[in-house]
């Protein structure tokens, strides 16, 4: 049996051969008319990608792609992944290069697909997030040859490029300004306790409460609402509670401030709010969030920049992006 082909698909529909190559590869230099053209006309002779084929001839795939270890129906609640997706993906249809997402359930299972991308040459290069302070990916990574580019902070491992945000001095201004505003007594809704972001905040928010002589207590979470509103209720619980709380997102921010109203608590009077991460939710809000500002679009676009030079041939480095700019507003005020 014959196996359509683009010279097949051109031949139908009037076009050469690269205009058909763009069109299925979603490129610019066909109209948006002659693209739904090639396309249906594709479908209706059961045209595949031949894999192989561009395995052989050492062709680029034109994608690059994004494994998220979390349940689908909670990506759309974390602000942070919407903006850093929003810059990937404004970055990467500048050159021409498509972004594939794909959700798995845990670090093992992004493993094994990014693998699978790189037997069938599937994509480019692949971006790894949600860095765990043991993480095994990054050496199997490396041995399959898939060129990657990390977010976080993943200086320690040789040979790697990664793109990260400092979260030590991003703690401190938060934790400095508290001790500013008279607060001795400050408490933390911590993410998952395995990311390296998460350690790396934790020891600084540590640090600098002993520095400057504060008492201070963490409760972890797992960043969605609900578990922010339980670890929120046992801060507030406690006989000597926190007059002020440190959020490691917006999400779980807007929870405790449900749960501060639900208790009878005063923010900012009895309670100040500090959330980690500065969405549109911390400004819908009333009092509205005090919030360290980052841009994640521009974290996205940066990331997507690096990655296109790693699959380039570019030498590993480590990028620092920008610096976080703590926005005082109404949920903070002196002790």
């Amino acid at each position: 049996m014959h196996r359509p082909t683009i010279s097949d698909i051109a031949a139908r529909a009037g076009v050469s051969k690269a205009a058909v190559s763009y069109a299925l590869n979603g490129r610019r230099g066909v109209s948006p008319a002659t693209q739904a053209r090639v396309l249906a006309i594709a479908e209706e002779l059961g045209w595949t990608a031949n894999n192989a084929a561009r395995v052989l001839s050492g062709a680029r795939a034109g994608v690059v792609g994004l494994v998220l270890a979390r349940p689908a129906r909670t990506l759309g609640l974390e602000p942070f992944f919407m903006g850093f997706i929003s810059g990937l993906e404004q970055e990467l249809s500048s050159r021409d290069t498509a972004l594939l997402l794909q959700l798995v359930p845990d670090h093992a299972a992004g493993l094994k697909t990014c693998a699978r991308w790189q037997g069938a040459r599937q994509v480019d290069g692949a971006i790894v997030v949600d860095l765990f302070d043991d993480d095994d990916r990054l050496a199997p990574l490396q041995e399959m040859g898939l060129p990657f580019v990390v977010v976080g902070d993943a200086r320690d491992h040789p040979g790697v490029t990664c793109v990260w945000t400092d979260e030590v001095a991003g703690m401190t201004q938060i934790v400095e300004y508290l001790a500013a505003l008279g607060h001795r007594r400050i408490g933390r809704v911590a993410g998952l306790e395995r990311l390296r972001h998460t350690v790396q905040r934790t020891q600084a928010f540590r640090a600098a409460a002993e520095r400057l002589g504060l008492e201070e207590v963490v409760q972890q979470s797992d960043y969605s609402g609900e578990d922010g509103t339980r670890a929120t209720r046992l801060l507030l619980a406690r006989r000597e509670r926190p007059t002020a709380i440190v959020y490691d997102n917006d999400v779980m921010a807007v929870a405790g401030l449900a749960v501060a109203g639900e208790m009878g608590i005063e923010v900012p009077r009895q309670l100040s709010v500090v959330s980690w991460g500065d969405s549109a939710l911390c400004r819908l809000t009333h009092p509205a969030i005090t919030a360290l500002a980052h841009d994640w679009m521009a974290y996205g676009a940066h990331t997507a920049r690096r990655l296109l030079e790693v699959v380039d041939g570019a030498p590993p480095r480590a990028y620092l992006h920008g610096a976080h700019t703590l926005v005082p507003r109404g949920s903070t005020s002196p002790a």
